[in-house]
């Protein structure tokens, strides 16, 4: 591709592509490009222009070598399925319009004409209101039409007309706000899956997605997210649809069932028939999902559009009790044409959507503003320990076999069952397996996947176990071999144990070194100082290794050796002491209380379910996102409370101020939308600096 460099910085750089017009597609595609090339931190193309800004930490040369080496044709594949950009695109160009053809109007169009023109443009809004008054509502609408129909009885055109193109560009910047927040949020609960087990005729291999083609069939294990449409042909499972239909119950799924791409196998195994492609149709559910679903409004947008209609009665009985103590139409239209509505209806949703949109730019993934208003409130913070306060790549430290066992061939028969699942335990025993080279046949029988627990399976005809002390011990009844005892006593206590047995014997406990975050106990600290009162941790893990994560994190109290519903059943404790509450975790494990909680916060790299159910997913790879979270909920809703007294304190000025005589109707309804505006997009702006 030839460019030329227009400007110029260090780690900075804007260039300008020798082409023709820019395609929205093809802005697209290089704009994707760039972002994957080594070294590059962000990459903005603009297509009006055909330019690109590039920020980039690593060689200059690199950056240059990789423009000079790029062409459309060859990185076809980039075209993200979903883009922003037309949208963007559609609206600027009805903003851009609307003040032209306002500008236009005023300095060419007669009078006469003009008066014409917002006669018809009226019929609308008047309309409206008249609605609303059939259906015994006094609302927002019957307030505007109110308005407009008095400004034009009182032949003042300019009044009405400015009334109305106000309140045409709010709702086109409303509208694109709403949109655009919407799709950058679809687009974040879109798919995040690589890689899924197909089924061949030498058994399951695991393939990339995009090698699946209709008419295969792959399987889905438990906690796995399905990421093809298609039916089910053998098996059963309970699959959580919340991100189809929002309903958070797990729906069973036989043979002759339908599955959709996206949802979540909580329970069960399933092999699926593919009958969409990767792509097809998830993105358009999510939306109408998101767009349909009560997450989105925070209790704090609610009251702040019931606010609104409730003042529309006040302000028409203000606006008569002004005319019948006066006796001056101007003095009472100068009530009329000032309200409180309109603000407050136009900027509160619109500094919720931003602050979602601010939060995915720190790799926060949030689902509705009310979220945002729960970790604003929260007083309680629930912390996982696998995965969350420890590192998301725990690593096997020692293997110590029993009953004269050899070491490799017990991490390849635990590798052979862990790799079915997503936990981060699980992904540290295939991860040490492939590291040592081990290879693996798949010799066993149906998986069972016990939540919390282990895996149980059988191998050459052998029960085999893996998992907790509490499963295969107790629930599995498993017995240490004879003489053994002794050197079972003097496990570790540092490391987190997978115990793995076979018919019924210990074979071998696998010893797992789960380094603790660095960040961790700052973070902790910094939640605290922003006024979090009570931090807790829960852990399947046994006591001694929770008592030492739990010192050095800083909590404030810890359970160890819980079950999923112990943690919720916390959180509903906590919910009856009248506390909000936060929950932090990345396992299947813990999902009850994800959903439980007020907000349940999950870690981007963990379980497909834990990101499925719950309502914000960290993307950041380490807990200062969750600090970030805490700050742009707390600047939220300061900015939502300030947009009220601002909202409340001008307005009311405009009104005293017209009723008194000093400022016109025109000059008050002037005033009023142009607060409206400007208060608005101050919402939209950045949260954190």
């Amino acid at each position: 591709m030839k460019c030329t460099i227009l400007h110029e910085t260090r780690g900075r750089m804007r260039v300008h592509t020798m082409q023709g017009a820019m395609s929205l597609q093809q802005a697209d595609i290089l704009e994707a490009y760039l972002n994957r090339v080594s070294g590059v931190t962000k990459a903005t193309v603009y297509d009006r222009t055909g330019d690109a800004v590039i920020c980039y930490d690593g060689p200059r040369e690199t950056v240059t070598k990789a423009l000079s080496s790029f062409a459309y044709a060859k990185e076809q594949a980039l075209v993200p399925e979903h883009s922003s950009r037309a949208l963007n695109r559609d609206f600027e160009d009805k903003l851009v319009a609307s003040l032209c053809w306002r500008g236009i109007k005023q300095l060419f169009v007669p009078s006469s004409v003009r008066a014409l023109i917002t006669v018809a443009r009226s019929v609308p809004y008047i309309k409206a209101g008249l609605t609303c008054l059939m259906h015994r509502k006094i609302q927002v609408p019957v307030l505007d039409a109110t308005a407009i129909a008095v400004s034009m009885l009182r032949k003042d055109f300019k009044t009405a007309s400015s009334i109305m193109f106000l309140l045409g560009i709010g709702d086109i910047l409303d509208e694109w706000t709403h949109k655009k927040s919407v799709a950058d949020l679809a687009q974040t609960m879109s798919l995040n899956v690589d890689k899924v087990w197909k089924e061949m005729d030498a058994g399951s291999v695991l393939v990339p997605v995009a090698d699946v083609q209709v008419g295969d069939r792959i399987v889905i294990h438990t906690g796995n997210v399905i990421p093809l449409d298609g039916k089910v042909v053998s098996g059963e499972a309970m699959v959580n649809q919340a991100s189809i239909t929002g309903e958070p119950l797990a729906v069973r799924k036989a043979e002759g069932g339908y599955v959709y791409a996206g949802t979540v196998v909580e329970e069960g195994d399933c092999t699926i028939c593919v009958e969409k492609s990767a792509g097809s149709g998830r993105y358009d559910r999510i939306i109408r999902m998101i767009e349909e679903s009560e997450k989105l409004k925070s209790a704090t947008e609610d009251h702040a559009s019931h606010l609104a209609d409730q003042l529309v009665p006040y302000s028409l009985g203000a606006t008569a009790l002004v005319w019948l103590l006066t006796g001056n139409m101007t003095k009472a239209l100068a009530v009329l044409m000032v309200d409180f509505s309109c603000a407050l209806k136009l900027s509160m949703p619109i500094a919720v959507l931003s602050a979602m949109k601010e939060a995915s730019d720190y790799h926060l993934s949030v689902k509705g503003g009310r979220f945002l208003e729960a970790v604003s409130e929260a007083s309680t913070i629930v912390f996982d320990k696998t995965g969350t306060l420890t590192r998301a790549e725990p690593k096997v430290a020692q293997i110590v076999t029993f009953g004269g066992n050899d070491e490799a061939d017990m991490l390849r028969l635990a590798a052979c069952l862990e790799e079915h699942y997503p936990h981060s335990m699980a992904k540290a025993v295939v991860a040490e397996a492939a590291r040592r080279g081990l290879r693996h046949e798949e010799r066993h029988s149906c998986v069972e996947y016990l939540v919390a627990h282990g895996i149980s399976s059988s191998v050459d005809g052998q029960k085999v176990v893996i998992g907790s002390h509490h499963f295969v011990f107790e629930d599995e009844h498993c017995v240490i071999p004879a003489g053994e005892q002794a050197k079972f006593d003097a496990l570790p206590d540092t490391y987190s144990h997978l115990y793995l047995a076979v018919s019924g014997v210990l074979a071998a406990v696998i010893c797992i070194e789960d380094p603790l975050r660095p960040e961790a106990a700052d973070v902790i600290r910094g939640l605290r100082e922003l006024g979090v009162t009570k931090l807790v941790m829960m852990t399947g893990d046994n006591e001694k290794t929770a008592r030492a994560v739990a010192e050095a994190v800083g909590v404030d109290a810890y359970f160890a050796e819980v079950l999923p519903e112990d943690k919720a059943a916390f959180i509903q404790a906590e919910h009856a002491a009248g506390r909000k509450v936060i929950m932090l975790g990345d396992g299947v494990n813990d999902s009850p209380a994800l959903s439980e909680a007020d907000a349940g916060v999950a870690i981007s790299d963990g379980a497909a379910i834990a990101r499925e159910v719950a309502d914000i997913t960290v993307g950041a790879d380490d807990l200062y996102a969750l600090l970030t979270l805490k700050r742009l909920s707390d600047a939220l809703m300061e900015r939502i409370h300030s947009n009220y007294r601002k909202i409340i304190s001008f307005n009311f000025l405009l009104i005293c101020l017209g009723v008194a005589g000093v400022l016109p109707p025109a000059t008050s309804a002037l005033l009023h939308n142009a607060s409206t505006l400007v208060i608005s997009l101050k919402s939209m702006t950045k949260l954190l600096a």
